[in-house]
């Protein structure tokens, strides 16, 4: 098996608690350099991945002979620059979500990916846990029977203003940093796209805090609950006319909780829980069988641009920040 070498481009907080660590515990990975002017940061890369190459610039990391694979965990709105920039010195990229800030610019990366040849994916991991797995497959046999209603609630307390999660002009807020989970895992289980929406959208200092919104999909509605002014909790249940599905901690597995889904019809639940499983580890090791064997990525470009798609019927169903 060949090793894929990774290099990472900025010493985010999420990398090096995360994504650093999967790669480096994932099946045919290795995380080989790290791209930051910081040397506190780089320290502690460092110390957490003895022998890993420092480079003091993002270019610098896109150049090295000896990196076969780009992660891009930088503030929101450097993704598609970056994403670009790799894929032009011949790297395949993953990079964080959203990947794009609207719809359209994926036609870029696209473009990009398909003239480099390169493989280039938003690291959208919840799509490779058993969990979203076993929930899509329960969909479709028919388990729930007819599916009518979806519910998705997400939420964490963060009013720090000095988080790019809270600046307007890194695309921060709560849709873009959140919204990617309700709503890409609904597309993903049902392969249905939203065609209409409402929302109720609570705006601050030019990014969204908490946003309501309603979803018209093609054979079912979806209600969903997004918030980083509020306690953390996340929950997802596929309502049907014979029973529903509902998933705890369905995007945070073992952070917050452990992953498990309840088949609910009438008085009887199964269970099935999935205690242990690293969707970060299982996102690199599939992005790493993909690179190698060609065999085609769970999560291309074409399935995040319906997500981003999504979130931009919702903005444009509230009239904005005043």
């Amino acid at each position: 098996m060949k090793t894929i070498r990774w290099g990472i481009l900025g010493a985010s907080n999420f990398a090096r608690q995360h994504m650093g660590p999967a790669i480096h515990a994932a099946r045919g990975a290795q995380l080989a350099a790290l791209a930051t002017s910081s040397d506190e940061k780089a320290a502690a890369f460092s110390e957490l991945f003895p022998g890993i190459r420092i480079h003091k610039n993002y270019d610098a990391l896109l150049t090295d002979s000896q990196i076969d694979a780009v992660y891009v965990p930088l503030p929101n709105h450097l993704h598609v620059e970056w994403t670009l920039r790799a894929l032009a010195a011949g790297k395949p990229v993953l990079c964080e979500k959203p990947i794009t800030l609207e719809a359209g610019e994926f036609d870029r990366l696209i473009a990009a990916r398909d003239a480099a040849g390169k493989l280039a994916a938003e690291a959208y991991m919840v799509v490779h846990h058993p969990q979203w797995i076993r929930a899509k497959e329960m969909i479709a046999d028919g388990a729930i029977g007819k599916l009518t209603d979806v519910r998705g609630a997400f939420s964490y307390n963060n009013p720090d203003p000095g988080n790019i999660r809270n600046q307007a002009q890194s695309g921060g807020g709560a849709l873009p940093d959140i919204g990617v989970y309700p709503l890409g895992t609904v597309r993903f289980v049902t392969g249905e796209e939203p065609v209409s929406a409402t929302a109720r959208i609570t705006w601050v200092d030019g990014y969204d805090t908490t946003s309501r919104s309603q979803l018209v999909f093609p054979s079912f509605e979806m209600s969903m609950m997004l918030s980083t002014r509020l306690a953390p909790y996340q929950e997802m249940v596929f309502h049907g006319e014979k029973g529903l599905l509902r998933l705890d901690y369905p995007f945070n597995a073992n952070v917050h909780g452990e992953a498990r889904l309840d088949l609910i019809r009438g008085n009887e639940t199964i269970t099935e829980r999935w205690p242990g499983v690293n969707h970060y580890v299982l996102q690199v090791q599939n992005f790493c069988e993909s690179l190698r064997s060609g065999a085609p990525y769970p999560c291309p470009l074409e399935f995040s641009r319906g997500t981003q798609a999504a979130m931009d019927i919702i903005f444009a169903a509230d009239p904005g920040p005043a």
